[in-house]
């Protein structure tokens, strides 16, 4: 078993706590649960059995499928304060708003209520906890504890990061129609340095969801360091989620060819390297028919394209320092400008 201290603030003061992880039996519900777009949910007492889930990473299984926790003061929302709503990472049930989110000093994002119904509460395996999932699909977000006086409602929910998703107020609309068909599309565009490309397709929209990481190369689960060499075959590449009733794959992939330089082989800009290509991942023919279209459009205007049409691969998301670069620093890219040219 492991012990991590957490260090929480109460009344001025400081409480030292430690809390214990000990590792859980695989259940056979759970070993089910681990297939890419799972039938049933996570455990066979909750859960809409004819959702469709997301695709997981290796490390949102390890959370979310089989109950982890990740390491405090590294997940992507724990000191995240923006207005909007906190949904499932799996199935994109909306789960707490940003108004009940408050800073408890832990290292994992806090919230002292949830949206009604859209959580719920079983004993923790360890004896001694409350756990909490989403009521939707039964993906395992952290756990509740109550009586630390933190806020009014002396609740706290402490959710893992890997487990939530976000979506600002000015994309709440269209966050919201997703859930409510219950469809979402992504796609996948490498284009130089992924902090550039992640920052215009984030403003676009219709898009739910923008994540830099790595697509491409046959290393799993590759760090920065290890893709920055050239020697893994990974893009930098950016996971689009988007509202395909708001927005169109042809769309995006317009947006993209405008925003780089479609042109270059292995750069962008200042960034020179294999792991600087321009290349679009495609999910299905019907993609592909789309980027091979536009690509012959832009043929026919003169332009010798180098962009790369490749299957789709497993998508790794990059280190946590590398999500919202430009939001987080208040800036513009420096590389990354757009240009009319359809």
């Amino acid at each position: 078993m492991q012990t991590f201290p957490v260090r929480a603030f109460r009344n001025g003061g400081i409480v030292m706590k430690s809390w214990i992880f000990r590792p859980l039996p695989a259940v056979g519900a759970l070993m089910l649960a681990t297939v890419v777009f799972v039938s049933c949910p996570a455990s066979p007492e909750s859960g809409d059995k004819t959702m469709q889930y997301r695709q997981l990473t290796p490390e949102e299984e390890r959370v979310i499928i089989h109950k982890g926790t990740e390491r405090p003061f590294t997940g992507r929302y724990w000191n995240h304060h923006e207005d909007g709503t906190y949904s499932c990472r799996r199935c994109n049930a909306p789960l707490f708003l940003s108004s009940s989110k408050f800073d408890s000093g832990c290292g994992w994002p806090s919230f002292d209520s949830a949206i009604k119904g859209a959580v719920r509460e079983i004993p923790d395996a360890d004896g001694f906890r409350t756990e909490i999932v989403c009521a939707a699909c039964g993906a395992h977000l952290g756990h509740v504890f109550r009586g630390e006086g933190f806020t009014e409602r002396d609740t706290r929910h402490c959710v893992n990061s890997v487990s939530i998703d976000f979506a600002g107020s000015s994309k709440q609309p269209a966050a919201e129609a997703v859930m409510s068909a219950g469809q979402t599309r992504d796609a996948y565009f490498a284009g130089g340095c992924f902090w550039g490309v992640e920052y215009w397709f984030d403003r676009e929209p219709g898009v739910i969801r923008a994540e830099s990481g790595y697509m491409g190369g046959a290393l799993s689960n590759p760090s920065y360091e290890q893709v920055r060499t050239g020697a893994t075959g990974h893009a930098e590449t950016v996971h689009i989620v988007f509202d395909p009733a708001v927005t169109s794959y042809e769309k995006l992939a317009r947006l993209f060819m405008e925003i780089h330089d479609p042109t270059q082989v292995n750069r962008q800009g200042p960034d020179v390297g294999h792991q600087y290509r321009s290349a679009i991942y495609v999910t299905d023919e019907s993609q592909k028919q789309v980027v091979e279209g536009l690509i012959e459009q832009l043929k026919a205007k003169g332009l010798k394209i180098q962009t790369e049409v490749e299957p789709a691969g497993t998508f790794w998301p990059a280190e946590e320092y590398h999500q919202d670069y430009y939001q987080r620093k208040g800036s513009e890219p420096y590389c990354h400008s757009r240009v009319k040219r359809f």
